[in-house]
């Protein structure tokens, strides 16, 4: 989770494995304020469930072409998700989250999430 003002990186989750988003959301049990607007990407079909207070993009199928209103609808989205993608992309630089990670797994949510700590250094800095 990515603050959309500070950039700063709120909480981190993992899972063994190929995991998808939504099922790490579910398995991680992170609950938000019913106030906070989360904008996800078309993956986290059924967030609703958890969340109410959803912005995420209109897919498009073979029977359901996509109109104009729904492209810019989705465009938008994009435009205000960028920051997550940005956040993610930081911490990939450093590797850990890019390659095949070869220490112990039992110290990895540790290393990630001092790599988080100083990203968000990075930002106020």
């Amino acid at each position: 989770m990515v603050d959309k003002k500070t950039r700063s990186i709120i909480c981190t989750a993992f899972a063994n494995g190929k995991t998808h988003d939504f099922a790490l959301f579910k398995a991680s049990k992170i609950r938000m304020n019913k106030e906070i607007k989360a904008k996800v990407d078309t993956g986290y079909i059924g967030i609703e469930k958890f969340h109410a207070n959803v912005d995420r993009p209109i897919r498009q199928s073979k029977y359901h072409k996509l109109t104009k209103e729904e492209k810019q609808y989705n465009r938008l989205i994009s435009s205000q998700r960028v920051a997550n993608e940005h956040a993610i992309g930081f911490l990939k630089r450093f590797k850990i989250l890019a390659l095949p990670y070869r220490n112990r797994r039992k110290r990895f949510k540790l290393r990630v999430n001092l790599l988080s700590g100083i990203c968000n250094f990075d930002l106020i800095a």
